[in-house]
């Protein structure tokens, strides 16, 4: 049976880590922070006292950019975007997007002026994946350009990459499913990851070598398995839990 975990203790740890991410940020030089435990939701992150974060906790370079209360925030802002298409953390500086290796898709991200607009000259972030599918991020800046900013990422992205998760991962904690583990067999992923990529019942029983009746079988019971109704919350569960991802 598993234990739910206390809001209240919850909370507790959460503003203990906050803290935390806090002080590794002035450590650094770039004592700004803002962190999303989901950035598909508007919600900000509270502490103990049942505040935001970004009021009590967290400072950003201009005190009237609250944008923890702008509900469309995630939607424009380019750090958030770039979180959404990097595993990884990764830096701001001298205008644009870098990381330790050449990410395209983060490099054609326009940020600068977005960035201006925010007060940020410099910034690392750490995008914290999730299961389930839910991306969160914390993003550490400052107003002002940082010396040999790669510098800095290269000795401390892992440390602040680590911290990140860490601060997420305890916020998420009791509000994911809470039901025991789901473990599917081997057709009943086959299946869904033939499904997934648009097959039909008919196509995936020629491909795998099964009958239709049976494909339907193991697609239902991986429905209930993963305690969805049909085929494409099945398929959206399962993804979101690692199950599909590759080839069948």
């Amino acid at each position: 049976m598993l234990t739910r975990v206390d809001d209240g203790e919850r909370l507790a740890r959460v503003t203990v880590m906050a803290e935390r991410v806090r002080a590794m940020g002035r450590e650094i030089g770039l004592p700004y922070v803002a962190a999303s435990a989901d950035i598909s939701s508007p919600e900000p992150m509270l502490g103990k006292d049942g505040k935001p974060l970004a009021e009590t906790t967290f400072e950003w370079p201009d005190n009237a950019v609250r944008y923890w209360r702008d509900r469309a925030f995630a939607l424009r802002a380019p750090f958030i975007l770039a979180a959404r298409y990097t595993a990884e953390p990764f830096f701001y500086g001298q205008g644009r997007f870098a990381s330790w290796r050449p990410l395209p898709r983060l490099e054609t991200i326009e940020v600068a002026e977005a960035a201006e607009a925010f007060g940020i000259r410099s910034a690392i972030i750490c995008p914290a994946y999730l299961t389930g599918g839910v991306i969160g991020a914390v993003v550490w800046a400052s107003g002002q350009p940082v010396a040999d900013l790669p510098a800095l990422y290269a000795a401390r992205a892992d440390e602040l990459h680590g911290a990140a998760l860490r601060l997420v991962c305890a916020y998420r904690d009791g509000q994911d499913d809470d039901a025991p583990p789901v473990r599917l067999t081997k057709r009943e992923v086959q299946c869904l990851k033939w499904a997934a990529a648009g097959k039909t019942d008919a196509d995936i029983a020629q491909i795998i070598g099964i009958s239709g009746p049976t494909v339907r079988f193991h697609v239902q019971n991986a429905a209930l398995k993963l305690r969805v109704a049909g085929r494409a919350q099945a398929i959206h569960r399962a993804t979101g839990l690692g199950y599909i991802g590759g080839a069948a």
